[in-house]
């Protein structure tokens, strides 16, 4: 039985105190994330498939290995999210209840999706290690989600991200002449598709988004992960992976717009404060844009309106042209320094904040 029927016939979603961000760590019971045989057996089996055979490389190119660095630093975090979700559910945290006949089965479907995510970090990180490139661990994590409804929302909306994201990873494996794992990081792609067609359908959105998923530059996936990081709590510099951060970009309020398939206006804001690149910019109003990357279309720039400065934080409004472009699901949106860029990975030159993620309904 589907985990949306289960709760959603029963009325067993709760709301709970608003603004508490939880946090949690890696699941380390199964000697995750480096298990023995015996141990990674019982992950596979929960997993249902066991890790790829066949010899891992000895040798990375530079893309490659940041690329490989994004995907264990986020299947990392994934563990964390799935398995905190797991063991709320579990315990029966308020707004997690299932009724008790209903239990067994949303524990298996989300028991299912953490063992799988353990798999893809363990082979990400296996990778890395035999062709002796850094591996990134843990960091502690904290998850602004209080309830089931908002869990399964979240989680739809960062499996976007990765998806959009192990695009650009299979590119610049393929580069370097890495067709071995262009495979197997295909075989992912479609997993995670699997997981983000069941999240959209739990929450009665069309389950698959759009023909074309949305892109998304590995600078972007890298600086909205650390949403999700305790400031501080990685035990390695966050340098040692070799893309940028940039300042959040938020949207109407918040890090996600959630927003109806219209023509609109959207609130943005950013704080630019530790920012080099966005010194010469600020106290500027004109010469700024709002680029929005969705689907594999070009690049769609709109230009900033009633921008407005508070010391080093802009505020200001863009126009979000949904029906010429037809912006189903996901989107992301970048404060951009320039127009008519060529494509979506050369707008992280032009970029002083990002990603602004936007998520548009598309309801069944």
């Amino acid at each position: 039985m589907r985990i949306s029927t289960i709760i959603a016939s029963a009325g067993l979603l709760c709301s709970a105190a608003a603004g508490v961000v939880r946090r949690a760590d890696i699941p380390t019971a199964n000697g995750f994330p480096t298990p023995n045989q015996a141990e990674e057996q019982k992950i596979a089996l929960q997993a249902g498939g066991k890790l790829p055979g066949g010899g891992l490389p000895t040798n990375l190119g530079p893309a490659s290995t940041t690329s490989f660095q994004l995907i264990a630093f986020n299947e990392l975090f994934e563990t964390a999210y799935f398995n905190s979700l797991l063991n709320n559910i579990t315990n029966k945290a308020p707004g997690y209840e299932v009724s008790g006949n209903q239990l067994a089965g949303v524990q298996k479907i989300v028991s299912t999706i953490l063992a799988q995510e353990e798999q893809h970090a363990i082979g990400a990180l296996a990778t890395l290690k035999s062709a002796h490139k850094f591996a990134p661990s843990a960091c502690k994590y904290q998850f602004p989600v209080t309830n089931l409804q908002d869990a399964i929302s979240l989680a739809e909306t960062f499996t976007a991200v990765v998806l959009g994201a192990l695009q650009n990873a299979n590119v610049a494996i393929g580069k370097e002449g890495g067709f071995p794992l262009v495979r197997l990081l295909s075989s992912v792609i479609g997993q995670e598709g699997e997981q983000n067609g069941y999240y959209r359908n739990y929450l009665n959105q069309v389950p698959s988004e759009s023909p074309f998923l949305t892109t998304v530059p590995p600078a972007f996936a890298w600086s909205a992960l650390q949403l999700f990081v305790v400031p501080g709590s990685c035990p390695f510099n966050l340098n040692r992976i070799n893309l940028p951060i940039f300042p959040p970009l938020s949207v109407n309020g918040g890090p996600i717009a959630k927003i109806n398939p219209t023509d609109q206006t959207l609130n943005f804001q950013a704080n630019l404060k530790n920012s080099k690149a966005a010194r010469e910019f600020i106290g500027k109003k004109d010469g700024l844009f709002i680029t929005y990357t969705t689907g594999q279309q070009l690049p769609i720039s709109v230009k900033a309106e009633n921008v407005h400065w508070k010391g080093d934080v802009v505020t200001l409004q863009a126009k979000f042209p949904f029906t010429e472009n037809v912006m189903q699901g996901f989107s992301h949106a970048a404060l951009t320094t320039g127009d008519n860029i060529k494509d979506a990975d050369s707008v992280v030159a032009k970029t002083l904040a990002a990603p602004g993620v936007i998520q548009v309904a598309n309801q069944i």
